[in-house]
C-alpha cells in the first residue's frame, strides 16, 4: 500500500521558498504544494529592482519571473498570493492563514518550510518624505514613479542595495545624497579597499555623507545628525534588515545568537518537520565556524533546493557559507568573500595580509585596467580567511576563483600554483590571482617582511627610515611624508647613503619594493617592504 501524498506548506513565496516548491515538484509529483506568500508578487527578481529604477531593465514584466498561473500550470503549485501566516501550530501541524478578504482559515501540513526572508531595519516615519526600502515590486514601482531629473533623493546606506539605488537614480537624474552612518561606504571591505568608490560617487555628483544618520525629517527635507538639513522628496532605506522571525518565535522555534532562526546544516528547525531557508535563517560560516547572517539570493535558493530534496528523502547537507559578493557602480566593481580584517581583529584572529594591484589582463593588450586585491590568510595553515577585489574588469572572475579556493580547501600560497585560462585579452600568464598567492608564500615565509599601510606611522615612530624607490617624476607627483626617494635602479650604487637602522622600502604597488627588500637584505639591512605600495598607503589615508 502506497504512502499518502505529503503536503507541504511554504511561507515566502521568493528566492529559497520558489527553489524548494519547484524543486519538490520536480523530485514528487504526488505531493500536495501549497505556498502562502502576503506580498502580491511571486518569484520576482528583487536583485533587478534597482535597475529598473535606472532604466536599465526596462520592461517590468521582464522581473516578474513567474506568477501563481504559470506556477500551476507547469508545477501544479497552489500558490497564493496576499495570504499571510499569521500563526503555526508546531502541534497540531496546521498553519492559520489570513486572506485578502481578512478571513482565516487552517491549512495542516506535513512538512513546513519558512522562507520568510528580512524586513528593513527602520520604520517608515510618520511625518517627512516618502520612504521606500527597494525590496520590493511595489517599492521599485514607487520610486521608479517619483524619478526625475533634479529630484532630491537622499539613500540612506552604503551598502550593496543603497549603491545600486545610487548608481540608478543618477542614471534618472536625480540629485542624490548618501547618507552613512559608519566612516566608511561598503563597510564589509575594508578602508583601503573602497577609497575608490567614495571618490567615483563624488566625480557622479553624488553628495557622500559619511558618519552621520537622519534624526528627522519634515516635509521636503531631512536632518541629520550633524546639524545639517538635506532636501529630499524621497528617502531610499537602505540602512540593511533584520531576520523576519516573529512567526517563528511565536511558534517557539528556536531563535540563534545572530537573531536569525536557528537551524541544523540540513536546514531543520528545532520544531519537528520544520525547515527554513533564506535571509532570515542562520547560515554556518566557513571562516569562523559558528552560525552568520548571510542574506546572499545564491544561498537562499541553494538551500531551498537542498530543502526539497531532503523532504523527498535524499540525504543533503549544506556546505559553510563564505559569503561571496560583488557590486557595482559606474562601472567600478567591488568584491569580496570571507571575512575583512575588521572582522578578523574583532574576533581577536591570527591573519596576515598582502596587497597586489595587477592589470586585469596583459598589460600590452589594449584596455588593461589595475586591480587592486587584497588576501588575508592564517599564518600558522596559511588558510585563505578573506578577500576583497575592486576594479573595472575582470574582477568577479578573480573573487570568484578565490571563493572556490576557500571552499576547496586550496591555502594562500596554494593559488599561485592554479591553472587559470590565458589569452592576453583575458588575463597574463600570473593571473592576478596567482599573483596574490606568490606574494602570500613571500610575506608567509619571511623572504620578503612587510609594513601594512596602517602600520607604518608606528614603523617610522619607533626608528625606521623609509626609502621610496620609484622614479624621480613618481616621487614628486605624490610622495608618503618624511620617504627618502632613492630609485631601485640606482638602489645598489647608492648602498652608502641609506641611513642606518631599520628601513621601510616602498615603491608603487609593491613590486619593486619586492626587488629593493631582497637586495637589501642580502646586504645585511633591516628591512620591510610597504606591502601594496603607496596606491594602497593612499587608499587607505585619504578622506
Amino acid at each position: 500500500m502506497s504512502a499518502a501524498p505529503l503536503t507541504v506548506v511554504i511561507v515566502g513565496g521568493v528566492a529559497g521558498g520558489m527553489s524548494a516548491a519547484t524543486r519538490l515538484r520536480r523530485l514528487d509529483e504526488s505531493a500536495h504544494i501549497v505556498v502562502f506568500e502576503r506580498g502580491p508578487e511571486v518569484s520576482y527578481a528583487n536583485c533587478g529592482l534597482p535597475y529598473y529604477v535606472g532604466g536599465v531593465i526596462q520592461d517590468r514584466e521582464a522581473l516578474l519571473l513567474q506568477t501563481p498561473e504559470s506556477l500551476h500550470r507547469r508545477f501544479r503549485l497552489d500558490v497564493r498570493v496576499r495570504h499571510e501566516v499569521v500563526h503555526i501550530d508546531t502541534d497540531r501541524r496546521v498553519v492559520e492563514v489570513e486572506g485578502p478578504d481578512g478571513q482565516r482559515m487552517l491549512q495542516p501540513y506535513d512538512r513546513l518550510v519558512l522562507a520568510t526572508g528580512a524586513r528593513p531595519r527602520r520604520d517608515e516615519p510618520d511625518a517627512g518624505p516618502p520612504v521606500r526600502s527597494l525590496r520590493t515590486v511595489d517599492d521599485a514601482d514607487a520610486i521608479h514613479a517619483a524619478a526625475r531629473p533634479g529630484l532630491p533623493v537622499v539613500v540612506v546606506g552604503g551598502g550593496y542595495t543603497g549603491l545600486e539605488a545610487v548608481e540608478n537614480l543618477v542614471a534618472r537624474g536625480a540629485a542624490v545624497t548618501l547618507v552613512q552612518r559608519g566612516p566608511q561606504l561598503l563597510s564589509p571591505l575594508d578602508p583601503e579597499m573602497v577609497a575608490p568608490l567614495a571618490e567615483e560617487l563624488r566625480v557622479r555628483g553624488v553628495d557622500v555623507r559619511l558618519g552621520v544618520e537622519i534624526t528627522a525629517s519634515a516635509p521636503g527635507a531631512v536632518t541629520l545628525s550633524d546639524g545639517t538639513v538635506v532636501a529630499a522628496e524621497f528617502v531610499v532605506d537602505a540602512s540593511g534588515v533584520v531576520p523576519e522571525v516573529g512567526l517563528a518565535r511565536d511558534a517557539g522555534i528556536r531563535i540563534g545568537e545572530t537573531g536569525g532562526i536557528a537551524v541544523d546544516d540540513a536546514c531543520r528547525t528545532s520544531a519537528p518537520d520544520v525547515f527554513a531557508v533564506g535571509d532570515g535563517v542562520e547560515k554556518s560560516d566557513l571562516v569562523g565556524g559558528g552560525p552568520a547572517l548571510i542574506t546572499m539570493a545564491g544561498l537562499a535558493n541553494r538551500h531551498g533546493r537542498m530543502v526539497a530534496d531532503l523532504i523527498a528523502g535524499r540525504v543533503e547537507a549544506a556546505s559553510p557559507a563564505v559569503g561571496a559578493g560583488i557590486v557595482g557602480v559606474f562601472g567600478l566593481a567591488l568584491a569580496k568573500t570571507g571575512w575583512s580584517e575588521r572582522q578578523l581583529h574583532a574576533a581577536g584572529r591570527e591573519f596576515y595580509a598582502v596587497h597586489v594591484h595587477p592589470g586585469s589582463h596583459a598589460g600590452y593588450y589594449p584596455g588593461a585596467e589595475t586591480l587592486s586585491m587584497k588576501l588575508l590568510a592564517d599564518p600558522a595553515s596559511d588558510r585563505i580567511l578573506g578577500a576583497q577585489v575592486v576594479g573595472r574588469d575582470g574582477v568577479d572572475k578573480r573573487i570568484d576563483v578565490i571563493a572556490t579556493a576557500m571552499q576547496a580547501g586550496v591555502t594562500a600560497a596554494g593559488l599561485a600554483r592554479l591553472e587559470l585560462a590565458y589569452a592576453p585579452q583575458f588575463g597574463s600568464a600570473k593571473d592576478p590571482v596567482n599573483m596574490l598567492g606568490y606574494v602570500a608564500e613571500n610575506t608567509r615565509t619571511g623572504t620578503t617582511p612587510t609594513v601594512q599601510w596602517h602600520g607604518l606611522d608606528d614603523a617610522v615612530r619607533a626608528g625606521a627610515v623609509l626609502i621610496d624607490v620609484r622614479s624621480p617624476a613618481e616621487h614628486v607627483a605624490g610622495a608618503i611624508p618624511g620617504a627618502l626617494n632613492v630609485p631601485l635602479d640606482e638602489l645598489r650604487d647608492r648602498l652608502d647613503e641609506l641611513p642606518a637602522g631599520p628601513l621601510v622600502v616602498h615603491c608603487q604597488v609593491g613590486l619593486r619594493g619586492h626587488i629593493a627588500t631582497r637586495l637589501l637584505r642580502q646586504h645585511g639591512r633591516d628591512v620591510r617592504n610597504l606591502d601594496g605600495g603607496y596606491r594602497t598607503w593612499r587608499d587607505g589615508t585619504v578622506r
